[in-house]
């Protein structure tokens, strides 16, 4: 694949997962937690709509180094984002990227006070794709269970992209 091809990839993966695991660093490592990301591939950013006095503004304040990890199933499909965050109080890219579920953590939508988003400006892209569907690799692994022999998974490949 070209690397247009592989950028694509990674996007397309973006789009379709959700959630995925943002990681964030604090004076004692690392800190990840699922959150639901909102991709804007034409942009080249991911947003986040989150509650502006949580831990993850004030860990991505003091250093906006991230990682987001997207995982699609039923691809077998890996993307790992390192990218830079930066928080953002934009009452109508709020409402861009808002959805109904929103309402629930946040009954007065996007112009709620306490709603913040982190956009994030992804700078590598590592995919990890696996040319067997999930149903074969099950498959590969209960023959090799069955016979003693290592399974036949094909070639994993690892591409990094910049982004």
């Amino acid at each position: 694949m070209s690397e247009k091809d592989n950028f694509n990839r990674i996007w397309d993966i973006i789009e379709k997962t959700s959630p995925c695991m943002l990681t964030t660093q604090f004076a004692g490592g690392l800190r990840a937690r699922p959150l639901e990301a909102r991709p804007d591939r034409q942009a080249g950013l991911i947003f986040f709509v989150t509650d502006y006095h949580s831990d993850k503004e004030d860990e991505i304040r003091a250093k906006p180094d991230v990682g987001i990890v997207f995982i699609d199933f039923d691809d077998n499909a890996y993307v790992s984002i390192t990218g830079r965050a930066r928080v953002l109080r934009d009452s109508e890219k709020a409402k861009a990227v808002w959805r109904k579920s929103d309402d629930v953590w946040w009954p007065g939508g996007p112009m709620d006070p306490n709603v913040c988003l982190l956009e994030i400006e992804p700078l590598i892209g590592e995919l990890w794709d696996e040319p067997r569907s999930r149903i074969v690799t099950y498959l590969e692994f209960a023959k090799a269970k069955l016979t003693g022999r290592e399974p036949n998974l094909g070639e994993n490949r690892k591409v990094t992209v910049k982004m």
